[in-house]
């Protein structure tokens, strides 16, 4: 008798809207005869994500990396050091790299898993120029403590948000705050694009400037400024759009699978901390081992019944091999070790979500 396959369950799934919301969209698209280079539907796009977000300046992008990259050069930041976080995704550190920055880490809070900003004023230097935190699976960085250092010391300060996107920190958006936020709407968020992101801007002097950057730094005929291609299409837009409306039922339903991973876990997994000022956006469901022995097993009993969560974020940044300054940060390679995201996406089954607890149960018991 032929062995059935047992479906694989990943650590997340893009949502995709009914196929003919989006053809409609690709309809437009035809009529209008124009995919790229800031067309209607990415205005539109834009439109809607400004009043979402209660932003005055917003730049829809190809991806949320070179966002970043945006970020640092439309604030002059083409050189020098940047304090930055040493738990992320390797784009946050990528990113500083390109621009021929050095990245500086400081090592992060053990109950946030943000950048510790207790610790940042310590690592500023004559060559420091920016502060580029990260909201960690959507939990906000210590956004005052930031702003007051980077004030007395004139620094810019960047919030890498691709995780914060839906989240309000005493009832602002969190991609609100900084001189220049972004975020990333790549196909595994919770809001996507397929590909994509959008860079934020506070005032119209650093808009103008993104607004060139991101298309070869021309205007017409007339050349301005150094500039790169930055455009995302209308196709992608043409999703954003079609995803846009179903961001309630999104979070609500993101927010019931936490919750039931919360009722069926094993207490003893902590997870991140926020307080009551922050309304979080259920994008990632981390769990926090006691030590890395016990992750790598219950990751192997996990990855044996086609279960494949991942090891958000190892390695510590810190650590990577073609960095030639290797600055210990203790909290941040210890948790790196010890941090495991959890299946969470629209369509996860809620026996799936049994399965997956009675398994990391059973093996934390055990």
């Amino acid at each position: 008798m032929k062995k059935l396959h047992k479906k694989s369950i990943y650590v997340t799934k893009s949502f995709l809207p009914p196929i003919k919301e989006y053809q409609e969209y690709l309809s437009k698209i035809w009529h209008a005869d124009k995919i790229t280079n800031q067309g209607p539907l990415i205005k539109e796009l834009e439109s809607k994500l400004c009043t979402y977000i209660g932003a005055d300046y917003l730049h829809i992008v190809n991806n949320g990396t070179i966002a970043l990259q945006l970020a640092l050069n439309a604030l002059g930041i083409t050189e020098g050091e940047i304090i930055t976080t040493p738990f992320s995704y390797v784009a946050t550190t990528s990113a500083i790299l390109w621009e021929r920055c050095k990245p500086v880490y400081v090592d992060i809070d053990s109950k946030t898993l943000c950048i510790d900003a207790s610790k940042i004023e310590a690592a500023i230097t004559e060559n420091t120029r920016a502060i580029l935190a990260v909201h960690v699976f959507g939990v906000p960085c210590d956004v005052e403590k930031i702003e007051e250092i980077a004030n007395k010391y004139g620094l810019k300060v960047i919030y890498d948000g691709a995780h914060a996107f839906g989240v309000t920190y005493k009832n602002k958006s969190l991609l609100s705050y900084g001189d220049v936020s972004i975020c990333s709407f790549h196909a595994t968020k919770l809001f996507h694009m397929v590909e994509g992101g959008c860079v934020i801007a506070k005032d119209s002097f650093i808009d103008e400037k993104l607004e060139l950057i991101k298309r070869f730094g021309h205007h017409g005929d007339e050349h301005c400024i150094l500039g790169i291609n930055a455009k995302a299409s209308e196709f992608h837009a043409a999703m954003g759009l079609c995803n846009f409306k179903y961001l309630k039922n999104i979070f609500k339903i993101r927010k019931k699978i936490s919750e039931l991973y919360d009722d069926e876990l094993n207490e003893s997994i902590c997870i991140p901390q926020t307080d009551k000022d922050t309304e979080i956006n259920y994008s990632y469901y981390p769990v926090l081992f006691d030590k890395e022995d016990r992750l790598l097993k219950i990751l192997n009993a996990l990855n044996k019944e086609s279960i494949y969560p991942r090891r958000y974020f190892y390695p510590s940044l810190n650590l990577l091999p073609y960095l030639n300054d290797k600055k210990k940060c203790p909290i941040s390679e210890d948790i790196s070790k010890r941090i495991l995201c959890l299946p969470l996406y629209v369509g996860l089954k809620e026996d799936d979500i049994k399965n997956i607890c009675r398994i990391i149960n059973n093996a934390y018991e055990n």
